[in-house]
Parts: C-alpha cells; structure tokens; sequence
C-alpha cells in the first residue's frame, strides 16, 4: 500500500522536483572513489603491519574456533548430516520432473531447500575457508567471499522473490470482459518514434498499428531524423507524421514532443522494429478501468533469433535472452507492482503522465524512470506476460553491446537523478529493493570478469585464496550447486538454461565492466544510441573488438592450467606428498581453468559472426495455396513465408519444366483475399517463389499475415542443462564456418 494518495503525492513530487537533487553526480562518485580508497588503505595498512589492522585481520582468521559448539557442528556434518543433504537433493530432483510446471505450493516447497543450501554454503565461507595468513592470500581470500557473498544476495533475493510471482494473464481475460461489457472505449495515441531505422522495418510497424482491432486510434509517426521518405510513407499509408526543431533528449524529447502534439486518453508506444498483434489493445485497455493503474508493460517478444545463438548453430534449441527477463524477472518487479518499462509495447494513461511532467528526459533510460516517477505519485506500474507485440532483436554484436551499454548506462544513472528509485518519495521497501537489485546486477559484469582472472593468482603467484579440502568441498559446494543447477530453469518457467548465461555474461563482461565504472566516474558522458536495424551480411566477420580483450584472459588461463596439469601429470608421487588443503586447492584450480578455457572458447567462438543474406524474416507458415502457372492451377501449402518470398509444396507432382528463366506464377493464399505475383524456381527439393513489386493492399495483407495474428508467436522453451552441454561442445568441436551451412532457419510460429 501506497503511503499517501496519488493526489497528495503528485504535490509532494512537484515540491520535490523544485529542491535540488541530493543526489549529485559529485557526491555519488565521491563515495564510489572514497569507498575504493578506504578498502586500499586498510589493506596498504595490513601489508604495512600496522598493529590494529594485523590484529584484526588476525582475530578474524580464528573466528571459528569461538563459534558456539552448535554452529560448529554445522561445519563438520556427520553421516546423518549428509544424508539429509541428499534426501533434500533427491527430494528437489523429483519435484523438478514430476512437476514441469511450478505453481505457489511447489514454489513453497522448493525455495526453502534452496535458501537453505546457499545459507549453508555462505556459512562454511565465512567460518571455515578464509585464508588470512598473509595480505597478498588474504586480499584474494576475501575479494573472492565478497565477490561471491554478492552474487549469493541476489541469487537469494531472486529465489524468496520467486513466492509472490504474479501472473495477470486471467486479469486480462476478465477486465477485457468487462470492458466490452462497460462500453468502456477510451481514446488512444499510438507513438511510433524513430530515428534512421530502415523504411521497410517501419511500414511493417504502422501496419501493424493500423491493423488492432480497435476505431478510436490515432498513429502518429515521430521522425527525429527528418526524412523526406518517412514522410513520403506516412502519408502513403495514411498516419500523422510529426517532427521537432531539435533532438533535444533524444527518444524522450520526441516522445514528449508527439504527447504535446496529441490528445488521446491514454497513450501507446512502439520502437520503429515493433509491430503489434491485432489484439493489443482489446488484452490491455481494460486494465485502465481501475483508476489506480498508470502504466501496463507487455512481454517483448523478438522475431529474429539470438546472435549468440545464431553465431554458434544453435539458434533453433536456445531460448531468446529477453525470455528470461520477461517470464523471470518482470513477474518479480510485477508482483510488487513496480513492472520496469521497456519503451516500447506499453499503455500509459495520458493524465497522469503529464501532471508528473510527461516522460522523464535526466537519463537514457525515460523508460524506466517515467514509471518509477508514477510508482512515486502512488499509481501502479504492471506487466502482463503475453506476446501481443514482435520486434526485431540487434542484428551484429556491436550494435547488441551497444545496447546493454546502454541500458547499463541508464539504468545506473539512478544514483544521479531526482527518480533514483532508493530515495524518491512513497516507494514501498519492497519496490525499493526491487529497484536496488536491478540497479546493481550491473555490478555483475565486473564479478564475473574477476572470476575469469582470479585463477591466474593460482597460477602465477604463491596466493592460496582458501583453505579447503575435498571432502568440505563435496559437502558444501556441490550440493549448492547441484540444487542451482535443478532448479534454475525451473524456477525461470523454462526460458533460460545456467549454462548458456554464463556464455553471454562472459561476451559482455568486458565492456559493461567499463561502462559500469565510467558512469559512476561520469554518469552523462554519453548520449542516445539508436540500436542499428535491417542489417544484412554477405560473410562471416569475427568482431576483434570484442574479442581483444579476452584472448590475452584465454592465453594466460591456458598457461596457468597447462602449467599445472602438466606438474600434476610428471609429478604424481609430489602431489600425493602434499596437505589435504593443498591438493584440494591444486585439483580445483584444475577444474576452475579448465571450465574459465571452455566457457572464453564459446565465447570467443559466438564473436564469429554468420551471414545474413537479407533483413526479411522467414516463418514457418503453413497455409492453403493455389498456384497458377500458365494455365494450369496447383493446390498446395506453404512451408515457409517471409515477406520476399514463398516455399511451397504442392499436392500432385509438378511435371511442368522451368527453364533457366524464372517463370512467373500467381500465388492465391486460401481464405486470407490475398494474392501474389511472383518468379517459380526450384529449390533442392522444394518450389520457390519470388514475389514481384506488390501493390500497398497486397503489402498490407502480407504484413498482417506474417507479424499480426492473435497467438501467433511461439513461446519457446529451454532445451535443459546436459542438452546445452552438448550443443556447446558440439558447435566448439564443429563451428559453424566448417559446416557451410548460411541457410536461415524460419521462426516457428503458431500457425
């Protein structure tokens, strides 16, 4: 519950704006630097031998021979100990396969057991593995426990989180009764903003937006690069075509400038690449009869495949990155109705937006804060997890880089600006903390480049970071990670596997750990970039750029690891000579660098990027046709569509020969008063249709064929940890450059 009404707080927020912000850009990097410096100095201090810190440090290595006797029983489990481990891993395994599909009660059973593994892990950590001897093995014992300790809060987080997931997609079926049943009818602005995306990648859109089945629209198309062709096309196709004097605030200053130029109820919006399903509006607009809703987010499904994926061959068996945070992590923020907005495929009530100062232009990311200010004024931001919308995902992995680091950018320049979601007035704890872990995740980066150099210490340098032996190891760690590895995907509804996010953590470490650190340094050093769209390739190019900085982080792992297995190969009789603690630390060592060389070689294999002949999705569409030849007419049905071109298959033999000349046919698509001119030719086994220059009613039709139908994208489920495992090793044993297969490969839809 909101701490005051909508009314109250819109004045407090208005009051608020009109104080400066205490959330300076100076003094948010002056706790960032000085945090850095303080950690330097206590260890300069500790390597200095300086008595209070040496004794601290020293006390805190003997920590646990003071624990009381019953926690240190936690931390030398007898046999009955262990089976209760086991029990509780044999009991996960049958709940995660017998039950495919979690509900509330499941829910309940299972977060507990996995609280319950981390919990113990992080214990055994602290008491019983710190190695604080020296500075050099201390500064890396505890880096490694905090870097760690970081990533278990928010796995924690995320797991409790996990019990009050909400799904509205039931609320949707009701208010849409309800609306129909109230007359309630409200008048809508679609925005469309753009700047430079491809003319054919827009005219899918403001087809898309012409086709909802809905009267009481407008479409305003909202051109921030002034072009004569733009306009050209929005006149052709019949929506308002609105420009500015200035780019000022990018995408926010243009959306503000479309709201100033519009007078609809409520206000939708839609990226240039998005194109919505004939239903949007009829599945959301009910939602805004409760008067405390200001804004509904959608799910963002995209068309195109991954590029990671794509690049290494398995586009077909892995799930979209965006399915994990939408079916994950918006049903997280959903629950305490602070839904993050994406930009695009969304509903705002116009009121509302304008009386809290229309879309948030401090930051890159308006998106995100213009829902956060709503929140403030005591109105509910809410995400419906249906795919009423399609877009099309970056095409090159400069341009997807381009985009987190964007994102990362934005999202951190809450900590500089008045709708920083940790201090704006009327949030709930809940929210806050919402917010605050997805501000930080963006930390995450960082960890996971540091978990890539960490065992170089190892390698190089005498630092042993813990004090450990096999059997702790088997008796904390694994059990932790085995129950991580169950119940990742499940409790994610099946949208992301460990595995393959661990490959996109480390293609983006390097690069979102830079932008991390510059904009805490200088949070506006950079502006708005449009993700590149509509991009086509003739052959395969390996991204340097991204690749530079791992390879030196691959070649030194694989001389540490080398190094150390061939003294474990040539030296066997030293090694069984060596402690317990030792051999522990000299076998994980092993394994850590053989993993860190697997994972960089995935990674740095994804940088080689596929062809892509042209920008026109194909669908794996099956429709009644009738082809006409001549004078003869073949039944069939298509196995492929795409807006270039047709696959069919006929029904009786095609006995009639093409010559080396394209012969021209006329494909009739059953029960959609569609019809199409085009060039025959074969294709292996199958027929080929090239369609020719088409009329605007015959493009219209197409478009709302291939990106329209209500129900049409498929969700698409993860393929499980051990299948990824295998199709990781097998696109590293067999690239895809050494196949010779630049086929593209049709998204499968609901047909």
């Amino acid at each position: 519950m909101f701490s005051s009404s909508p009314k109250n707080a819109r004045k407090e927020h208005k009051k608020k704006n009109n104080t400066k912000n205490r959330n300076s850009p100076q003094l948010t990097t002056l706790i960032f630097l000085s945090s850095i410096a303080f950690i330097l100095c206590i260890l300069a201090a500790w390597a200095l031998d300086i008595a209070p810190i040496s004794q601290f440090f020293t006390k805190l290595s003997t920590i646990e021979n003071d624990l009381p006797l019953v926690f240190r029983s936690l931390l030398y489990p007898d046999r009955y100990g262990t089976l209760i481990v086991m029990g509780l891993l044999v009991g996960l395994l049958a709940i995660v396969k017998i039950f495919p599909q979690p509900n509330r009660l499941l829910y309940i059973a299972v977060v507990p057991i996995l609280l319950v593994f981390a919990l113990r892990y992080l214990f055994w950590r602290f008491f019983s593995t710190l190695n604080l001897e020296n500075p050099v093995s201390g500064t890396l014992s505890l880096a490694l426990f905090l870097l760690e300790t970081f990533l278990f809060i928010d796995y924690g987080l995320q797991t409790f989180l996990v019990l009050s997931k909400r799904d509205r997609r039931e609320d949707a079926d009701r208010f849409e009764r309800e609306a129909i049943e109230n007359n309630y009818l409200p008048s809508v602005d679609i925005l469309i903003p753009t700047y430079n995306e491809p003319e054919f990648v827009l005219k899918r859109t403001i087809i898309g937006c012409q086709a909802i089945n809905y009267s009481d629209k407008e479409i305003y198309l909202l051109d921030d690069s002034k072009r004569e062709n733009i306009r050209q096309l929005a006149h052709q196709l019949g929506c308002h075509y609105l420009t500015r004097s200035d780019n000022n605030y990018a995408k926010a200053g243009n959306l503000n400038h479309g709201l100033s130029q519009s007078q609809g109820e409520l206000i939708a919006v839609f990226d240039a690449d998005f194109v919505p399903t004939q239903n949007f509006l009829s599945r959301t607009i009910g939602f805004f009869q409760r008067p405390n809703i200001g804004l509904l987010q959608t799910h963002q499904y995209f068309y195109n495949h991954d590029l990671i994926p794509i690049n290494l061959g398995i586009e077909n068996e892995i799930s979209s990155e965006n399915e994990f945070f939408g079916r994950h992590y918006q049903k997280l923020r959903d629950s305490a109705d602070t839904s993050l907005c994406y930009g695009s495929a969304f509903l705002i009530r116009r009121d509302i937006l304008e009386e809290s100062g229309s879309f948030v232009t401090s930051s890159l990311s308006e998106d995100y804060f213009t829902g956060v200010r709503l929140n403030s004024l005591g109105y509910q931001t809410i995400y419906l997890d249906e795919e009423l919308s399609a877009g099309l995902a970056a095409e090159n992995l400069s341009g997807y880089i381009s985009q987190r680091q964007r994102w990362c950018r934005g999202t951190l320049q809450a900590l500089f600006i008045p709708e920083n979601p940790l201090t704006i007035a009327n949030l709930t704890l809940r929210q806050r903390i919402l917010h605050g872990a997805g501000i930080f995740q963006w930390l995450l980066p960082i960890s996971r480049l540091i978990f890539l150099v960490l065992p170089i210490s190892f390698f190089f340098i005498d630092a042993i970071p813990f004090k450990i032996t096999l059997f702790e190891w088997l008796n904390f760690f694994l059990p932790f990670y085995l129950s991580y590895l169950l119940s990742f995907s499940w409790l994610n509804q099946r949208s992301r596997e460990a595995l393959i996010s661990d490959i996109y953590a480390v293609v983006q470490c390097v690069p979102l750990s830079i932008t991390t650190i510059q904009t805490l340094l200088n949070p506006f050093s950079q502006g708005f970039q449009v993700t590149p769209k509509g991009i086509a390739k003739d052959r395969f190019l390996f991204n340097w750029s991204l690749a530079i900085p791992l390879i030196p982080i691959f070649l030194i792992n694989l001389a540490g690891t080398g190094h150390i297995f061939y003294i474990f190969c040539t030296k066997f009789t030293d090694f069984l000579n060596y402690s317990s603690e030792e051999r522990t630390l000299f076998m994980l060592s092993i394994f850590w660098g053989f993993y860190n060389l697997l994972i960089l070689s995935i990674a740095l294999l994804s940088m080689l990027e596929s062809p892509q002949s042209n920008s026109f999705p194909w669908f794996e569409l099956k429709r009644l046709i009738r082809l006409k030849v001549g004078e003869r007419v073949f039944s069939g049905i298509t196995q492929t569509l795409s807006e270039i071109g047709a696959e069919i298959e006929l029904k009786e033999p095609f006995s009639m020969d093409i010559t080396d000349e394209n012969t021209a046919v006329s494909l009739e698509i059953v029960g959609e008063n569609l019809e199409l001119w085009g060039t025959l030719t074969r294709d292996r086994n199958s027929l080929r249709i090239t369609f020719q220059e088409m009329t605007l009613e015959q493009n219209r039709g197409l478009i709302q064929l291939l990106f329209c139908r209500p129900g049409q994208w498929k969700r698409t489920k993860c393929s499980g940890e051990l299948r990824v495992f295998w199709l990781l090793l097998k696109s590293l044993i067999k690239p895809k450059i050494l196949t010779g297969n630049r086929k593209i490969y049709p998204i499968s839809v609901n047909s």
